[in-house]
C-alpha cells in the first residue's frame, strides 16, 4: 500500500476531528439523518460533494507537478520543506482557510444552510473539502504530495482518498453516536493544553507530527520512491494468488445474490419500521380521546 495514500486518508480523518470542526459532520449525520440506509445514502452524497471540489483541485496540482517532472530532486526538496513547515504550522495551531482562494468558496456553507435534504448534504460535502481554518495546512500538505507525484491521475486519486478519510470514519462515528455517550465524544474531540504560554490541541499536534513525519520520509526516500512497502512483496504475491480464486462466475453470481438479499432485508426492515411508526402515530390520537 502506498504510504502517501495512507497519509492522505489519515489526514482526511484528522481534518474532520480538528478543533475547528470537531465532530460537526458526525453530529449532523446522527441528529438529522440517523442510521441505516438513509445514513449511507447521505454519506455517499457527501462524498460526491467532496469529490466535485477535491478531485479537480488535485488534478490541477498534479498537472502543475508535471511541468517540473524533469527537476525531481528540486521537487522532492521543496515538497519536503513545505510538508515540514505545514506540519509545524498545524501542530502550533496556525491555520488558514483554503476556501478564500477559490471563487465563491467561502459562500458554500451559507448556501448549504439555506438548503434541505440531499442538496444540503451535497453542498456541505463540497464546503467541507476546502473550508476550515484548522484543516488548511492538512489540505495544503495533501496537495503538495499530489503535485510532487507529477501525475494528474495519481493526484486525483490521492485527493479522492483524502476525501474518503473525511467520510468513512465520520459515518462510523455517526452510526455509533448514541453509544459513544458524552465521554466518548469528549475523547474524540481531544483536549487543549498549554505549552510555553501557547494553547495547543492534541488533535492538531498529532496531525502536525504526522505531516512532518511524511515530510521527513519524503526527503529521506527520494519522494517515497525508496520507501518500504507496508505489505511485503511475498505477502502481496500470496494475496494475489488467493484473490485469483475469486475470479469465478459461480462466485460472482453468489455475491450478486447475497448483495441483493442484503438490500431486500434492509428495505424490508426500513418499511417495517416506517409502518410501526405510522401505526404508533395513528394510535396517539385514539389514546388522547
Amino acid at each position: 500500500m502506498d504510504i502517501g495514500l495512507l497519509a492522505a486518508f489519515a489526514g482526511g480523518t484528522l481534518a474532520l476531528l480538528s478543533p475547528c470542526a470537531a465532530l460537526l459532520m458526525p453530529a449532523f449525520f446522527a441528529s438529522t439523518i440517523g442510521t441505516g440506509p438513509r445514513l449511507l445514502l447521505h454519506g455517499a452524497i457527501f462524498y460526491l460533494g467532496l469529490l466535485i471540489v477535491l478531485v479537480p483541485v488535485g488534478v490541477g496540482a498534479g498537472a502543475l507537478g508535471t511541468l517540473f517532472v524533469t527537476h525531481r530532486q528540486a521537487i522532492v526538496l521543496v515538497a519536503s520543506f513545505v510538508l515540514i513547515v505545514l506540519g509545524a504550522a498545524q501542530a502550533l495551531g496556525f491555520g488558514f482557510d483554503p476556501s478564500r482562494l477559490l471563487p465563491a468558496g467561502a459562500d458554500l456553507h451559507s448556501r448549504a444552510a439555506s438548503k434541505t435534504g440531499t442538496a444540503k448534504t451535497l453542498l456541505l460535502g463540497a464546503a467541507s473539502g476546502i473550508a476550515g481554518f484548522c484543516a488548511g495546512p492538512i489540505l495544503g500538505a495533501v496537495l503538495t504530495l499530489a503535485a510532487a507525484r507529477g501525475d494528474t491521475l495519481a493526484a486525483g486519486v490521492l485527493l479522492a482518498v483524502y476525501g474518503a478519510g473525511m467520510v468513512l470514519p465520520p459515518l462510523l462515528i455517526a452510526a455509533l453516536w448514541q453509544r459513544l455517550g458524552v465521554r466518548g465524544r469528549r475523547l474524540l474531540r481531544g483536549r487543549a493544553f498549554t505549552v510555553l504560554g501557547r494553547q495547543l490541541h492534541t488533535t492538531s499536534v498529532i496531525t502536525g507530527l504526522l505531516i512532518m513525519g511524511v515530510g521527513l520520509l519524503f526527503w529521506t526516500t527520494n519522494g517515497l520512491a525508496g520507501a518500504p512497502e507496508l505489505v511485503p512483496l511475498d505477502a502481496q504475491a500470496w494475496l494475489q494468488e488467493r484473490a485469483s480464486i475469486l475470479a469465478n462466475p459461480i462466485l460472482d453470481i453468489l455475491a450478486i445474490i447475497l448483495i441483493a438479499g442484503i438490500v431486500l432485508l434492509l428495505w424490508a426492515r426500513h418499511r417495517r419500521n416506517r409502518e410501526r411508526a405510522q401505526a404508533h402515530a395513528n394510535e396517539q390520537p385514539t389514546e388522547q380521546r
